[in-house]
């Protein structure tokens, strides 16, 4: 997971304003060097800065990772089956069993149901069994100079030093993943400080090695995103072949009472009433089909990949007892390389499709969605080998 604060929340948080941000890149000691200077500025104290930052340096592993995630361009059929097994169904449900009293807080102090928080444990570390060996304090600075996302990376420097502070982080001894994520669930320092949460009552917030502590922090931050306590996230639906997809995507939305006049129907129980919601269509009309509530919108604070988020979504309902999706038959989608060739199309035609880089995320979708309306085609937002031969 990547942190969910904006820069100015955490500029906020911190104390410092963007004019004494160094700029990122150049020399990388001079980069550290920057950095202790600003250290200082915040209010720490010169030797701990000195101790925190003593063995400081770029690792090229960190960027490697950060430049090759190629999985995102998974469909999301192909997706949620290599991450979903039934040997990961098994163990969130024995691991719900085993840490029930806490989920149970979690539920009645947050309104985050267990499902939620066993499926990004079980995404993220394997339920705690893989939580990586990269050094954060380097990867946070390696990522902060590298200039793409500086604004994300650089204040965790800060929170890792404060948690430094604190006896909760080592510079040369803890770990994680590879964009500074520590712990089961995989949180960030400025994340751990503002929702970390003792809770097996040990005196210590120990996200890497109690599941308490990380469960119950997760929780938190999940309510401080916006959860909306007790709702549901995502319920699969039935659509009727006569359905006017345009209607469909993020960027719509309805009562259950619409889109029942429309002919949606729930796979199973009803549709919730009295909650906006919008129609997914991860692979177009002829794949699965979701409802999302206000709630799945909170997962894109958690990470913002479109298809691990809808994955991870449906796989909480599936260890709370929701049955397998209805695959469909989908139209074969794009390869990486035809993907860009879109996106190169789309964007030359004025639309706003971001980074080109051979994902279907959500500017894409968009853009798909309103060429097909365009040409008269089914708006479903799902692009295919026929649609790029359109363009």
């Amino acid at each position: 997971m990547l942190s969910r604060l904006s820069a100015l929340a955490l500029i906020a948080a911190f104390g410092v304003s963007p004019a004494l941000a160094q700029s990122c890149g150049g020399s990388f000691s001079n980069f550290v060097d920057g950095l202790k200077k600003e250290a200082v500025q915040r209010g720490h104290e010169a030797a701990t800065v000195d101790r925190f930052f003593a063995n400081a340096r770029k690792e090229a592993a960190v960027l490697k990772a950060d430049r090759a995630q190629g999985v995102f361009q998974l469909p999301f059929v192909d997706f949620s089956r290599r991450l979903i097994s039934q040997n990961r169904i098994n163990k969130g449900r024995a691991m719900g069993q085993k840490y029930a009293p806490i989920f149970a807080k979690i539920e009645k102090d947050y309104g985050v149901s267990r499902g939620v928080l066993l499926a990004f444990w079980a995404f993220e570390t394997d339920y705690g069994t893989f939580q990586g060996d990269f050094n954060t304090a380097n990867a946070l600075m390696t990522l902060a100079h590298d200039c793409r996302r500086p604004k994300l990376f650089r204040p965790q420097i800060f929170a890792a030093l404060e948690l430094f502070e604190k006896g909760d982080f080592d510079p040369t001894r803890t770990t994680g993943a590879w964009a500074g994520e520590i712990g089961m669930v995989q949180m960030l320092p400025a994340d751990i400080l503002e929702n970390g949460i003792d809770g097996d009552g040990d005196g210590r917030v120990s996200l890497k090695t109690s599941a308490p502590d990380a469960l119950l922090s997760g929780g938190k931050m999940l309510s401080a995103l916006g959860w909306r306590k007790g709702e549901p996230w995502l319920q699969e639906v039935t659509m009727p072949k006569d359905f006017n997809w345009s209607k469909t995507g993020l960027n719509h939305s309805a009562s259950a009472r619409d889109w029942q006049n429309m002919g949606v129907q729930a796979r199973d129980a009803q549709l919730v009433d009295g909650l906006p919601s919008s129609i997914i269509l991860p692979q177009g009309r002829k794949g699965p089909a979701f409802l999302a509530y206000p709630n799945f919108r909170v997962y894109f604070e958690w990470n913002q990949s479109f298809t691990y988020v809808l994955t991870a979504a449906y796989f909480a309902n599936r260890l709370e007892g929701a049955q397998v999706y209805n695959s469909g038959t989908p139209d074969t989608g794009l390869s990486g390389a035809k993907m860009k060739s879109l996106q190169k199309k789309l964007a030359a035609r004025g639309y706003d499709v971001g980074k080109v880089d051979g994902i279907l995320g959500a500017k894409t979708r968009s853009a798909v969605q309103d060429i097909q309306t365009k040409m008269g085609l089914p708006a479903d937002a799902w692009p295919t080998s026929s649609l790029l031969g359109k363009l």
